[in-house]
């Protein structure tokens, strides 16, 4: 009796230990995460005239939308900073010169407050132009500053009307900016000229563009666009390439990104001390309409141009982002006091720009560092061949060994039994 009640205070202290050092990590990751920056969500909504077309299981599409709107207002997370802008909500006349100014913020970016979002969306009413570029760029302001994730939700039924401030053009200056902003962009029932231009903004800072002609659709695309800015993402860092290595940014272990012109070299430097290995890798993306044949090149060469290791990848129009990599393992050395190898990394691309397209800004590069240590020399020599595949191979021989004792054993035995009988 005694045993059992000790046992008993014993398991229940173990319970208690364990309880105690769960409770603890939880309140340290809390804390961890109470320093990052709030992710921030701007819904920019046209509000035009033809936002009045019935034409969205039998309502109209400003319905359709502000119902979406008070749905997603619902479901967005605690976490998430969320305003809203317009266009073409609040002149009524006919000089274009006006119209094209119409963008104002409905709700600020800030912590949501439910109520007064609905109330500042119920008012709402199709009214003007559709000023895409204008409101891009004023939402791109709203959302200026820390380090959380950014995102532009655009919802609009029209290409823009306030040319020839091209919103492709807007998308990609956003975007050549280096702020980690992403623009994603949903076409109410869409033409095909809307359909391309809304798809060339979202491709222009790597968002995704949606068609929608149901309200179901809109409702939960809104959501999951909103959903997505919560969840955790590593943001690329801004850089700037040099025309030689130079002049080069040292980079450490990380996701960049830049932008290269057409046919243009761009460089970068990164230290590898003895026994460690670089990994990079760059995609380059045609966010434009560019020739059918193209290609991206990636050289690590040492500071005196000797070319150490290349990767190279060709494309002819099927795809808009090219990718190549190179891994480069620097040799130990019996010196512990050995310097630092600087290693230039050289990215060269082909893309030529089709006709009327203007090459300013440059192409979208991403490029990835990773510096590691190197693999041991020991555990990858090859074994007669088979690498560190060979103790399965063993397991195998010495299995058929056995099976095969085995069943001459039973085999011997049968015939014997046969004879007997």
């Amino acid at each position: 009796m005694i045993r059992r009640q000790r046992l008993a205070a014993g398991v229940c202290a173990l319970l208690a230990a364990l309880t105690a050092g769960l409770a603890f990590p939880a309140g340290a990751v809390a804390d961890e995460t109470d320093g990052k920056a709030a992710p921030k969500v701007e819904l920019v909504l046209d509000v035009s005239g033809s936002m009045r077309a019935r034409d969205i299981d039998g309502g109209s599409r400003m319905a359709a939308a502000k119902q979406a709107f008070n749905e997603v207002l619902d479901a967005t997370p605690e976490e998430v900073q969320l305003g809203i802008r317009t266009l073409g909500a609040n002149y009524h006349g006919n000089d274009r010169k006006t119209g094209c100014k119409d963008t104002a913020q409905l709700y600020p970016v800030s912590t949501l407050d439910r109520t007064e979002a609905k109330t500042a969306v119920a008012t709402l009413t199709p009214t003007g132009w559709t000023p895409i570029g204008p409101a891009l760029l004023k939402a791109a302001d709203d959302l200026d500053g820390g380090d959380g994730t950014r995102r532009i939700v655009l919802i609009s039924d029209g290409e823009d009307t306030c040319q020839p401030l091209d919103p492709c053009e807007v998308a990609r200056e956003i975007a050549a900016k280096g702020i980690g902003l992403t623009i994603d962009t949903l076409g109410l029932v869409p033409d095909a000229k809307t359909r391309d231009q809304l798809s060339c903004i979202a491709d222009a800072t790597g968002g995704t563009y949606t068609d929608v002609r149901h309200k179901e659709e809109l409702s939960d695309r809104v959501g999951q666009l909103v959903d997505r800015a919560a969840d955790p993402v590593v943001t690329p860092v801004a850089t700037q390439g040099a025309t030689q290595c130079s002049d080069a940014p040292a980079l450490k272990s990380g996701l960049y990104t830049d932008r290269e012109e057409f046919g243009q070299q761009r460089w970068y430097k990164v230290d590898v001390k003895p026994g460690q290995e670089v990994r990079a890798s760059v995609s380059v993306a045609a966010d434009r309409a560019v020739g059918p044949d193209y290609g991206v090149l990636l050289r690590a060469v040492t500071v005196h141009d000797r070319e150490i290791v290349r990767g190279e990848a060709a494309g002819d129009g099927r795809t808009d982002v090219i990718s190549t990599g190179l891994r480069y393992p620097r040799p130990e050395s019996d010196d512990d006091n050995a310097p630092a190898e600087t290693v230039c990394l050289q990215v060269t691309n082909s893309f030529s720009p089709a006709s009327g397209v203007k090459t300013t800004p440059g192409l979208p590069l991403e490029l990835t560092v990773d510096v590691v240590d190197g693999p041991d020399k020991a555990s990858d020599v090859a074994s007669f061949g088979l690498g560190r595949g060979w103790w399965l191979l063993g397991a195998l021989v010495l299995t058929g060994f056995l099976a095969g004792l085995l069943w001459g054993w039973v085999s011997r035995w049968r015939v014997a039994v046969w004879r007997t009988n």
